[in-house]
């Protein structure tokens, strides 16, 4: 099987361990075991002899039931029987595709998005089409161009909300919408909602779980819950069907998750609304500060994000700089690490990750700020 180069990935892995500022950072400010079993009031040291004392076995092949009940926590209908835990969204949107999708089914997903939701589809001898997701509609859809694509007989519809990179948030209104023509379609519709739950005003999204009988939803512990580390995300859907066929594949590919995964990520889940509180003001703080910074920049603009960790930053065009030479040079004079644009089929900007700590986001703005001025003191010269 040949699929394209994973780019955001990619490009992640070569620079990310080289920035002194890393504000291409997608996960909110991640937290230690000690921080999250102190905001969750659990003695640390007793989870740990009475975990050392485990045999390492599988563990609950389809999930332990206190992680289960926590991520049910998460929507308004979903059951444990509804979910099915793997290895990271990744995996999750790994696994739920392939599960799906056959050589030639029509396949419709966003872009700009996470490249997994077109790549998969396409390496699997899909018909993809692209929904492009414009600056100037706010990075939304365009219903009716999804009408126009959504023919009788699609097979799935891959969209992302909120959406990275472009942080744009769509209202529970629009989703139904979706639902509607993926409905008439006759359509699977996978939503990766990783960063569900962000929002910059306290507003309550739906999941596409929840609105529609053949809705997947995919989410982890990663970006909104600080627990990259634990590598663990799932797929919530309320389709039977959909549910064996998960199954069915995720024996092939991973079994059962960790069991210390699990553990953790059972008490997180547990104190949810102390660790979304958390999350929810490091990126309502730290965009208030973008904000300002976009502001006051020149040549610099971008489409406020409403939800979510991420930003396309543009520049002036004057510049002269593909957005991969724009960042690399970035890097290495001023140690902050951006997102190329081009990793998402966008040039002429680049994404940044606003929920690191805030010194860090500050550090990071001000390179920039001396990265940007350099360049327009080469355009005067």
């Amino acid at each position: 099987m040949k699929i394209e180069a994973f780019q955001v990935e990619e490009w992640m892995n070569a620079y990310e361990t080289k920035a002194s500022a890393n504000i291409a950072e997608t996960c909110v400010d991640s937290v230690s075991l000690d921080e999250l079993f102190e905001l969750a009031g659990t003695d640390g040291r007793k989870f740990f002899e009475e975990f050392s004392r485990r045999r390492l076995t599988y563990g609950d092949i389809e999930g332990r039931p206190d992680l289960l009940d926590g991520i049910c926590g998460l929507y308004r209908t979903m059951k444990p029987e509804h979910v099915v835990t793997c290895h990271g969204a990744a995996g999750a949107n790994h696994l739920a595709i392939s599960s799906i999708v056959e050589p030639g089914d029509k396949v419709i997903s966003v872009m700009p998005t996470y490249q997994q939701l077109y790549s998969i589809p396409e390496s699997l001898g899909a018909e993809v089409e692209i929904l492009k997701l414009r600056r100037e509609n706010g990075f939304l859809p365009d219903l009716e161009e999804l009408r126009r694509l959504a023919v009788p007989g699609t097979k799935l519809i891959c969209i992302n909300n909120p959406n990275n990179p472009s942080g744009a948030l769509m209202s529970g209104e629009m989703m139904k919408e979706i639902v509607e023509i993926a409905d008439r379609a006759g359509a699977y519709l996978l939503c990766d909602e990783v960063y569900r739950h962000l929002n910059q005003q306290d507003v309550y999204i739906d999941s596409a779980a929840d609105l529609y009988e053949k809705g997947i939803s995919v989410s982890s512990m990663s970006k909104v819950f600080s627990l990259a580390g634990l590598r663990l995300g799932w797929i919530a859907s309320r389709d039977p069907k959909l549910r064996k066929a998960f199954l069915s594949h995720r024996d092939y590919s991973l079994i059962s998750c960790g069991l210390f995964d699990e553990a953790v990520a059972a008490i997180a889940l547990k104190n949810r609304d102390r660790l979304l509180e958390r999350s929810r003001g490091i990126i309502r703080e730290n965009l208030e500060i973008l904000d300002q910074w976009v502001k006051k920049e020149p040549g610099v603009s971008y489409v406020k994000p409403a939800a979510g960790t991420t930003a396309l930053l543009y520049f002036d065009e004057s510049f002269g700089l593909k957005s991969a030479d724009f960042c690399r040079r970035l890097l290495e004079e001023e140690g902050a690490l951006m997102t190329p644009g081009s990793c998402f089929g966008e040039e002429g900007c680049a994404r940044i990750g606003y929920a690191c700590s805030r010194e860090e986001l500050e550090k990071g703005l001000a390179g920039l700020s001396r990265f940007l001025n350099h360049l327009r003191q080469n355009v005067r010269e």
